[in-house]
């Protein structure tokens, strides 16, 4: 068993496809953004207003250099931008969480704390710069994914029981 690296765009439900997925398995799980929140003992909104976008793709970075390093059979979830830090191919199995645009604005705004979720995501503030910014990433995440899920209208268990049978497949 290896560590399981989830990758995709800002609220297309890598939390919740990680909390399903250690229910179902004998991964422990844990959060890129969470890390840096607790490294920096303080919110990613506050760390992105402060210090800007550039430091905390260096926070990032560390991050994923402990994550080589240190985690092992863990269900690593990360941030949307994280699938750009030079290690991620050796931290785990990379799987991409995959959804359109407009199904993650729906995803967001269905969710019961969507008011919370979207203040969460600093980079969502802007819709048509978040749109820019997903149709530039997407393809980036295509190409470094070793398994894509599309999660479009499927449950998070659907997508953990997926996921669990191709890494089974991959590994």
């Amino acid at each position: 068993m290896k560590n399981i690296v989830l990758i995709g765009f800002m609220g297309v439900g890598k939390g919740s496809v990680a909390r399903e997925l250690i229910k179902h398995s004998d991964y422990i799980a844990i959060d890129t953004d969470d890390i840096i929140e607790s490294m920096q003992n303080r919110k990613i909104k506050e760390i992105f207003k402060t210090d800007g976008e550039a430091y905390f793709r260096k926070i990032e970075n560390d991050v994923a250099k402990w994550l080589e390093k240190s985690v092992r059979d863990t269900l690593i979830s990360t941030g949307g931008g994280f699938y750009k830090v030079k290690n991620l191919k050796k931290i785990g199995t990379i799987v991409l969480l995959d959804s359109s645009f407009e199904e993650i604005l729906a995803r967001i705004h269905a969710h019961p704390n969507a008011e919370k979720k979207l203040k969460k995501r600093p980079l969502l503030s802007d819709l048509e710069q978040a749109k820019a910014l997903y149709e530039q990433r997407r393809p980036e995440y295509l190409k470094l994914a070793d398994i894509v899920v599309d999660v479009t209208h499927k449950s998070a268990l659907e997508c953990s029981q997926e996921i669990l049978k191709k890494v089974k497949k991959y590994d």
